[in-house]
């Protein structure tokens, strides 16, 4: 008479500790290998052919390609949000009262000192990604993990990891894979990182760098024909390799290998 009664307890305690079930996480699709890439930071534009995957800015559509990834600059601020940040001020890196900037695009750094800032900021740009996701986007791609390197000793390469292991997580709540940008050699994947794009990677002779840790799953961006060329012949034949105008405008017609 005693073992329904047992029972009963065991279930009730196992419920108790496990707690409740949350919903089940949408599967993460990861980048698929084999195809082409465009990066439209600049604006939509129509897809090439022989085209599968497509980059855009969080604030377009995503094209309907094969695999559609969202752009977010995830440690750095956009040129034209300066009053969303100046609204929270305190977010933002700075020295003497003074944003610290990324002088090449005129970007404000983000303060990621903190375990409580970062916390702050990973609710922000979880938004964003959440976002991406009802949009329709298959991966988010997170700009600017080496802000460290442009803060002038403020922020180190643990504060960016710490906040890039928050913003993988971010993307992998909502259902999407998680790109790494820049911080060539890192090796994202131990903080959960499924894939990586990689500018300029043959100018700087960085390809290999991501290739090693993320294998067929890097798109690889170029800005001037000598490298495209240069990259093509080292990496077309497994990668996608895209040869893009610096501004990334709509009306630039880009070139794959």
């Amino acid at each position: 008479m005693r073992r329904p009664f047992l029972c009963l307890l065991v279930l009730t305690l196992a419920a108790v500790l496990l707690g409740p079930a949350g919903p089940a996480r949408a599967a993460v699709r990861p980048l698929p290998v084999g195809t082409e890439a465009d990066y439209q930071l600049g604006g939509p534009d129509a897809v090439p052919p022989g085209v599968g995957i497509v980059v855009r800015d969080r604030t377009a559509r995503p094209a309907g390609a094969a695999y559609d990834v969202c752009y977010v600059n995830g440690f750095q601020t956009q040129p034209d949000a300066k009053r969303f940040w100046r609204a929270r001020w305190g977010l933002v890196l700075q020295e003497d009262g003074r944003p610290v900037v990324d002088e090449a695009w005129g970007e404000w750094l983000l303060d990621l000192r903190t375990p409580r800032k970062r916390q702050r900021l990973a609710a922000i740009v979880g938004r964003w990604v959440q976002g991406c996701a009802r949009s329709g986007f298959d991966a988010v791609e997170y700009d600017n993990l080496d802000s460290f390197t442009r803060s002038g000793g403020l922020l180190d390469r643990e504060d960016a990891i710490a906040f890039a292991q928050l913003l993988v997580h971010a993307a992998h709540r909502a259902g999407l894979a998680a790109g790494q940008k820049n911080l060539a050699g890192y090796d994202g994947t131990r903080i959960g990182f499924d894939f990586a794009v990689a500018e300029s990677c043959a100018q700087y002779d960085e390809c290999g760098r991501y290739v090693r840790h993320y294998g067929r799953r890097v798109v690889m961006v170029e800005y001037r024909a000598v490298d495209f060329r240069r990259g093509c012949a080292r990496w077309g034949a497994t990668h996608p390799v895209v040869l893009r105008d610096l501004d990334l405008a709509p009306s630039y017609t880009p070139r794959s290998c």
